[in-house]
């Protein structure tokens, strides 16, 4: 998500933020999509809706669950320990931390913030055997919603998705149809997905075109 080189262009989406000469400036994954996902969304219904969550810092980490000054470390950054409990997420104060594996976990922040995430999580855990990783130049954050979402999922999909198996407080790394995600249930009608950013164009255009037949 953030892009040194690349210009302004006319009728780029608005998910852009122009900073002064000589800084970074944001640009959304989906800039190439920008006028297919208005298309979509001046005709969303109930059934289903997909929008993005742009410049969420994403940050990978790893460490030992089970070290106290690993956890400790954690929580004094994101306000909540890292889950140990696979395919959990445990939310904390403006942060979420997601289950990736027995020592790795997806740390994202609920609203747009600068790329600081890392070097807080790196400096309070300054001399411990453990790393923070800032991933958010290379994903972004989808939501998808409606009626039809979980059939939208399961067209590309392998996850189990029903209420009762999946639920808010769990997450699963999956694809949908080639890409990559990260899927995070939020309510009954309503998911996260974590995007890989070379995914992100696909991704969208195969998603709208697999929920085109459940929308007539």
């Amino acid at each position: 998500m953030w892009n040194e080189a690349r210009s302004n262009a006319p009728g780029a989406p608005s998910a852009l933020v122009q900073r002064a000469a000589g800084e970074v400036w944001q640009e959304s994954p989906l800039a190439g999509v920008g006028d297919l996902l208005k298309a979509h969304q001046a005709g969303a219904s109930k059934k289903f809706s997909l929008s993005e969550r742009p410049f969420r810092e994403l940050v990978n980490l790893r460490g030992e669950a089970s070290d106290p000054a690993f956890a400790g470390a954690v929580e004094s950054v994101t306000g909540c320990l890292p889950p140990a409990k696979p395919n959990t997420v445990a939310r904390g104060n403006g942060y979420d931390v997601l289950w990736l594996g027995p020592d790795e976990w997806l740390v994202r922040s609920h609203q747009p913030q600068g790329a600081a995430l890392e070097a807080k999580l790196r400096q309070a855990l300054a001399g411990q055997f453990a790393s923070a990783v800032d991933i958010g130049s290379g994903y972004t954050v989808l939501e998808v919603s409606g009626e039809k979402v979980r059939e939208v999922l399961a067209r590309g999909c392998p996850l189990d998705l029903h209420p009762r198996v999946f639920a808010p407080g769990q997450c699963a790394q999956s694809h949908y149809f080639k890409a990559s995600i990260v899927l995070v249930p939020l309510s009954g009608d309503s998911f996260e997905l974590v995007v890989r950013r070379s995914f992100a164009d696909y991704f969208c255009r195969i998603m709208l075109d697999a929920a085109e037949p459940l929308l007539s």
